[in-house]
């Protein structure tokens, strides 16, 4: 499935540094104002170079009034996905419903364990990370009054109140990279957060689709309901550089188009602290993409149907 038809969005990957402070949230606060539509942030907890990504999230939310917010990704095994519940909940209400759930499933355990974390083997963490989306989820579904128990041998809760729901349905996107993680995506999860650097090739991203799209069939979901994005980085140059996002704005939205348009990507969350960069993306190379991948499933929508009408044409 080359095209799962979600709407573009753009974003930034910005360096949650404690030197200097009010620069991550004056880079949020300027892809709010150049247009992006997300900024993000690592988490490292064990990283006494940076911030706390919660705080912060939350300082930023207060900063700006439209750009959605999330870690990329955040730290189970040292945020308990109880109180982390609550919390993304919490901060969805006060920001209007700008807040999304970006988790992994910890990678760099001597750090974790050091901070007080359990060490896992990667599939223990699997199933942690498993429970831990089931947990969330219990805890915001304040449609019913049924007593709820969720987890497992991780994580679990065992009559924990329900709620506070969030102010609209946070999506659960999830960073993985191995066959297990990415069938726990395709049963669970609302997104696949990968960075490009880590998959290094199309065909890497190609295969986690696959993989993602079986598991979800065999979950009985449409794989469509799985949101793919996709951590990049890249640079601008005046001559039209070789390589993937190695170019001018007008190559980087043909680029960012086609991957769409064959591999289903269609968030782009773009790395680094430049303010340039991140003003480029935003206002020229966001909207020249949107423009191509609008164009182009307008043109299959009329080859597939013979006509098409406003409405039609997916967004």
């Amino acid at each position: 499935m080359p095209d799962y038809g979600h709407d573009l969005r753009f974003g930034s990957f910005v360096t949650p540094t404690a030197a200097a402070p009010q620069q991550a949230v004056a880079l949020a606060q300027l892809s709010e104002e150049v247009g992006l539509d997300l900024v993000t942030f690592q988490d490292h907890p064990y990283q006494a170079a940076f911030l706390d990504t919660w705080t912060l999230m939350s300082w930023v939310a207060a900063r700006t009034e439209r750009i959605r917010i999330a870690g990329n990704v955040l730290n189970l095994p040292l945020r308990p996905p109880a109180v982390l519940a609550r919390a993304v909940a919490s901060l969805d209400r006060l920001s209007g419903g700008r807040v999304e759930l970006g988790l992994g499933a910890g990678g760099f355990w001597d750090p974790i364990v050091a901070m007080g974390g359990e060490r896992l083997t990667p599939g223990e963490s699997v199933d942690a990370l498993s429970e831990g989306i089931d947990v969330v989820r219990g805890l915001w579904d304040t449609s019913t009054r049924d007593r709820l128990v969720a987890g497992g041998a991780h994580h679990h809760v065992d009559g924990a109140k329900r709620g506070p729901a969030p102010a609209h349905d946070v999506e659960i996107w999830v960073g993985a990279l191995k066959p297990r993680m990415l069938r726990l995506v395709g049963a669970k999860a609302d997104g696949w957060l990968p960075s490009l650097a880590y998959l290094q090739s199309f065909e890497a991203l190609a295969k986690g689709n696959a993989t993602i799209d079986a598991a979800a069939e065999d979950a009985g979901r449409d794989p469509r309901a799985v949101r793919r994005l996709l951590n990049v980085g890249g640079r601008f140059t005046a001559d039209g550089g070789a390589g993937f996002l190695q170019g001018s704005p007008s190559q980087w939205a043909e680029q960012v188009a086609e991957v769409t348009l064959e591999h289903g990507v269609s968030t782009w969350i773009v790395a680094g602290d430049d303010p340039t960069t991140l003003a480029v993306v935003g206002q020229e190379v966001a909207p020249a993409a949107r423009e191509l991948v609008t164009a182009e499933r307008g043109t299959a929508d009329v080859q597939a149907t013979g006509a098409v009408t406003d409405g039609e044409a997916r967004a």
